[in-house]
């Protein structure tokens, strides 16, 4: 199996957004000497979903990630037998999200709107329940949008908010 593994590169997007994110950590912390540099990547849902909670709060917006995956219960116990080693007993049990089966990854308000985004990365496809809730979403008048990497949301976002 021969895998090569393709370096990043960051689009334009991505830089024009760590630019925005340093000239604001400059002008709230202008008495710092030196601030560590503000870096961003959109290669992975978990990067994309940074950048864009990142760049629609630095534009004054309103924006938060959410989590809907649930949780471990422990339910392990630890006791010393009678020949004095250390056991484990038990075992870990998966409790669901009590949020909506799915649920976007980041909820924003956008100049008076409601808008769900879901990030999808790489080959990563919409679930039927994620089909449902962007259904249920644009049916109450919400806007419902997918992120594939920050330059497509970029031009997504100037092109439905800039008369605005």
């Amino acid at each position: 199996m021969n895998t090569t593994h393709v370096r990043y590169c960051k689009s334009q997007a991505v830089r024009m957004l760590e630019s925005l994110a340093m000239d604001e950590a400059l002008r709230r912390y202008p008495t710092v000497p030196y601030l560590a540099p503000r870096t961003f990547r959109d290669d992975t849902a978990n990067g994309l979903t940074k950048c864009i909670i990142a760049f629609l709060k630095l534009e004054g917006w309103q924006a938060e990630r959410i989590n809907t995956t649930g949780r471990p219960v422990n339910h392990t116990r630890s006791y010393t037998d009678v020949m004095g080693v250390r056991r484990t007993i038990g075992r870990f049990e998966w409790v669901f999200g009590t949020g909506t089966r799915g649920s976007s990854d980041i909820s924003a308000t956008i100049a008076g709107r409601s808008v769900k985004i879901e990030v999808k990365a790489g080959r990563d496809r919409q679930s039927d329940h994620q089909r449902e809730y962007q259904r249920q979403v644009e049916a109450a008048g919400g806007i419902y949008v997918i992120a594939r990497n920050f330059q497509q949301f970029l031009n997504w976002y100037k092109e439905t908010f800039s008369h605005e």
